[in-house]
């Protein structure tokens, strides 16, 4: 028998990623440079995967 997976982690709010992402972009005036550009790349992804959760199924 193979193991059950590990249960998934839960993805945050959209606008909990988009608050994080705003301060950011304040915290470094706008620019995005090298560990700061690969952190907004993550959390616009994880932004992007939070809203297409959050969007209801169609009927």
């Amino acid at each position: 028998m193979s193991p059950a997976p590990p249960p998934a982690i839960p993805a945050r709010p959209a606008v909990v990623v988009q608050a994080e992402i705003r301060a950011l972009m304040q915290e470094t005036g706008g620019w995005l440079w090298g560990p700061t550009r690969d952190r907004y790349q993550q959390l616009r992804d994880e932004w992007v995967e939070a809203v297409r959760g959050e969007i209801p199924a169609a009927a």
